[in-house]
């Protein structure tokens, strides 16, 4: 286990040798503070878009399930005859150039993983750049009439008119400390003041905010296998492979991906990675032959790398038909 993995399981878990660093944490909790409420008054300004910017983001470090929640508005807006794009800042990428309009083809050694990842899964016009607010402008100018904001709750240079955050519902806020004491990125109160909260799976701790919250929920329910090789689909019984298998997953939260792997009867060696790690052909030589089960994130860096005998998990995002009104009726109010 790396430093940063021990850290992240002791930050929500709340390991006593993260207690010193507490004090660190509530001068970052505060500084969160300080600058939302800067924007909020107007002492900072943020550029507003001439269309709609639905936010989906999180409070904590580690996955929990933004980038299914952002394919399933995607393809839900389409649905709905809007023409949406995704901005998304591009985490890993090293282009030098932005915007980056982003496709299923583009290297993701220069854009980051998840914008391809997310072009490929929903065909919509996608575009990596940090400046958000100029990531925008160029969906715009490309034609899109809404726009997603993927990972962009703490980005508030860019104006918006929804916020969605997304809670793993198994490993909840944590320790309720901020960075570098806990995983938060901002004060769990910061939940009072969003749109709507998403738990990604049964919440099993309580947020214990100053007032109660609704929470919407949701699962990523999986859908299908895809061969890495050719991109051929295959119902998820019975298993297209053999086992066991060797899975790998360079993503947030692992072990989440893991679970659902032996949920569907998928046996063998798990082989947690960092995320948005890099791959190389190393990467798979504890397979010894046996097939290799990753993620869509991953699956974008290994194409031209992984055994023959590669298979991806296809996930997608379940939610309740009350959300669908709830965001039906907030998007009529903003016209």
């Amino acid at each position: 286990m790396t430093l940063a993995e021990r850290w992240l399981k002791g930050a929500y878990q709340d390991s006593r040798w993260l207690w010193p660093l507490r004090p660190l944490g509530a001068l970052y909790q505060r500084v969160m503070a300080r600058r939302e409420a800067a924007y909020r008054r107007g002492a900072k300004s943020a550029w507003q878009a001439p269309v709609p910017v639905i936010v989906v983001g999180n409070i904590t470090l580690g996955g929990t399930g933004k980038s299914p929640l952002v394919a399933w508005l995607g393809r839900w807006l389409v649905d709905k005859g809007w023409s949406p794009g995704i901005v998304t800042r591009g985490y890993g990428g090293e282009s030098g150039r932005y915007p980056l309009h982003v496709t299923a083809r583009t290297d993701p050694a220069h854009s980051g993983d998840e914008p391809v990842m997310l072009a490929q899964q929903t065909g919509l016009p996608v575009v990596a750049d940090p400046d958000r607010p100029r990531g925008v402008k160029a969906l715009v100018d490309a034609g899109c009439d809404i726009i997603l904001s993927d990972d962009g709750l703490q980005h508030l240079a860019l104006g918006r008119d929804i916020e969605l955050v997304v809670i793993d519902g198994k490993r909840g806020l944590g320790n309720r400390r901020c960075l570098p004491a806990g995983p938060l990125r901002e004060s769990p109160e910061r939940l009072l003041r969003v749109d709507a909260v998403i738990a990604n799976g049964t919440l099993e701790r309580t947020l214990d905010l100053d007032r109660p919250v609704s929470i919407t929920p949701m699962r990523l329910q999986p859908v299908s296998w895809r061969r890495l090789s050719d991109a051929e689909r295959f119902p998820l019984a019975p298993l297209p492979f053999s086992l066991p298998i060797l899975g790998v997953a360079g993503i947030g939260n692992p072990q989440r991906f893991f679970a659902t792997l032996s949920d569907l009867g998928v046996k063998g060696e798990m082989q947690p990675l960092a995320d948005h790690q890099s791959f190389s052909a190393e990467t798979f030589t504890a397979a010894h032959g046996r097939p290799v089960v990753m993620t869509a994130k991953d699956a974008v860096k290994c194409l031209d790398i992984a055994p023959p005998d590669s298979w991806v998990l296809e996930v997608e995002a379940v939610l309740p038909l009350d959300f669908e009104h709830w965001l039906t009726a907030k998007l009529s109010a903003l016209s």
